[in-house]
């Protein structure tokens, strides 16, 4: 099959969407699929990559005449299909819909982003506008909870699938039939970017309400993986509360160095209410850590309640949660247990092929009716 994929970030840029894209793109090449890629990010030529850039601000990855350039080359190249990543506003992303639809080649559109209020909006007005959703597309999300806001602005006319990102877990598992060192102190990890929008704060706040749960007999210490913007307000809060001797923030880690941590941690917490899907909650979950995480985020779609970790809808809930498992060793260990010896299903890239296989059938059927 012949694969246009349209992204507006790509390598050399590291995230997560631009990582998800390259990876996708070298599993369907091992799988003998013809793909290739248009984006809108400066960098080195690279195989099967056509780089539209224009002279932008701070090289924002928008080109104002993308649709132009897109519409002649999907013409020219005949795709079986065009594979479209956007984040929560994707501007050249989206310029890649509408060359596809121009062009009449079947549009499978992946969603990365939890869509919030403001987002949802946004696209209810570009929908109005343009009337996107009678394009005959079909759009992918990551999780469940990433599904919903979608379908709730796109209306019937759209199917959303949910096709998870897809990881290689084989590193973060641990041996077989190793059990954990028995210690006194709780080690408890989170790793992520230190975003304001990641609400690293709280994250904290929880924290200092689990260890005034948690019986002062039973010591506690958490390491935060992760850098940026907010990281010096979260130093100033462990200082101004007390906390800088048991809760440390060691900075960016390197995926070996991460696998270190989380052999040594006890419980993984993913607090953010909007992850669309929680790639480090899946790794920790892979390594055999039980996981606290929000009810309503993409992480419950691998973490069910008193299983595989232990969710909730509000920080209060979290809090007792990261407590309850702080003082029942028992149930800490039974989850783990359970997670070492099952490995998820979520992620595998076998599954994550097959299902954007799927969501490409069904495109190019609604193109043909």
């Amino acid at each position: 099959m012949r694969i246009f994929h349209v992204s507006d970030c790509y390598l050399p840029r590291l995230g997560g969407i631009e990582v998800q894209v390259a990876d996708l793109v070298r599993m369907q090449r091992q799988a003998g699929h013809d793909v290739s890629v248009a984006t809108a990010t400066r960098g080195e030529p690279l195989p099967g990559v056509r780089r539209i850039v224009a002279r932008m601000p701070f090289d924002l990855p928008v080109h104002p005449f993308g649709v132009g350039h897109l519409t002649r080359w999907i013409t020219s190249s005949r795709p079986d299909v065009v594979h479209v990543h956007t984040g929560a506003v994707s501007p050249f992303a989206w310029m890649g819909v509408r060359a596809a639809a121009r062009a009449g080649v079947p549009c499978v559109v992946t969603v990365h982003s939890m869509w919030d209020p403001v987002t949802r909006g946004v696209y209810r007005l570009l929908r109005l506008a343009f009337g996107w959703h009678r394009w005959r597309l079909v759009a992918t999300t990551v999780s469940n909870a990433a599904a919903a806001p979608i379908r709730a602005v796109a209306g019937p006319l759209i199917p959303v699938r949910v096709v998870s990102n897809g990881l290689d877990l084989s590193g973060w598992a641990p041996p077989p039939g190793t059990t954990p060192d028995r210690r006194e102190e709780v080690h408890i990890v989170a790793v992520g970017r230190l975003a304001p929008r990641k609400q690293p704060i709280r994250l904290l706040k929880l924290l200092k309400a689990a260890r005034a749960r948690v019986p002062a007999r039973i010591p506690m210490r958490a390491t935060i993986v992760g850098d940026g913007p907010a990281r010096g307000q979260m130093a100033r809060f462990l200082a101004k509360h007390g906390m800088s001797d048991w809760v440390s923030l060691p900075g960016r880690y390197t995926r070996e160095h991460i696998a270190k941590v989380l052999k040594s941690a006890d419980v993984f917490v993913a607090p953010a209410p909007r992850e669309s899907f929680g790639i480090a909650a899946l790794e920790a979950r892979a390594a055999g850590l039980p996981v606290v995480a929000r009810a309503q985020s993409g992480v419950a779609d691998f973490v069910k309640n008193g299983k595989e970790g232990l969710l909730g809808a509000t920080l209060g809930d979290l809090a007792r949660a990261v407590a309850r498992l702080c003082a029942d060793a028992g149930l800490r260990e039974a989850i783990a247990a359970h997670n070492r010896a099952t490995p998820p299903a979520a992620g595998s890239w076998e599954t994550v092929l097959e299902g954007f296989e799927r969501a490409y059938e069904q495109a190019r059927a609604s193109r043909a009716v």
